[in-house]
């Protein structure tokens, strides 16, 4: 039974081809990925930070863009009113 045995055990490495050291490896740098893993989750980079105040200044200048275009037609709107009512039209930019 030994002689049977010990060629087995010697042959053994040679026929897993290191799975066994790189299962070992991979649950000994399980816990050091999981932490690195919750770290990225929780933090924000400088591309995640410039990508989102570009986002906020776009939205901002959409916002500004439509308060101007409104205020221009509601000054039109009072120009016309001006003009039907025989009152000097105001000038609106």
């Amino acid at each position: 039974m030994r002689k049977f045995v010990m060629p087995m055990v010697a042959v053994l490495p040679l026929v897993t081809g290191g799975c066994v050291a790189k299962t070992v490896w991979g649950v000994a740098t399980a816990p050091v990925r999981a932490g690195a893993q919750v770290v990225d989750w929780t933090t924000t980079s400088q591309e995640e930070s410039d990508r989102n105040y570009g986002r906020q200044v776009r939205e901002q200048e959409r916002r500004d863009g439509q308060a101007a275009k409104q205020a221009k037609e509601a000054c039109e709107r009072a120009a016309r009113e001006d003009r039907r009512n025989g009152y000097q039209p105001r000038r609106c930019n």
